[in-house]
């Protein structure tokens, strides 16, 4: 995995666990991966995964049960998408359409399939 410098690690790591939990992985309702379990796979530091999963509990995607572990809350995977959609239309948009401008793209040109 390679980290951007621009951003810190623990929030990458957050975005690729939502990513995740946007494709349905684990399930609403399901456990997440144990903190040791995702920093073995990510290669970093306990203390950083669970800056990342307190970020995702913060955003209300996971809740806490005492002794289990974290699990994916029902209607995570609506509330993350809705979330999503806002981030990318107030942040992503602006400066992909000033882009799709300045190349002389219309929409009829683009791929939407792909």
């Amino acid at each position: 995995m390679h980290w951007d410098d621009r951003q810190p690690i623990y929030r990458q790591l957050a975005d690729q666990l939502a990513g995740r939990l946007l494709d349905g992985e684990p399930r609403e309702g399901e456990a997440m991966p144990s903190v040791r379990a995702l920093a073995g796979s990510y290669l970093l530091n306990p203390l950083t995964v669970g800056r990342a999963l307190q970020a995702l509990s913060d955003d209300g995607l996971l809740e806490n049960r005492r002794g289990l572990g974290l699990y994916v809350r029902t209607g995570a995977r609506d509330h993350l998408r809705m979330l999503e959609r806002q981030r990318f239309l107030e942040q992503e948009w602006p400066q992909l359409r000033l882009r799709l401008r300045r190349l002389g793209l219309r929409p009829e040109e683009l791929d939407w399939e792909a």
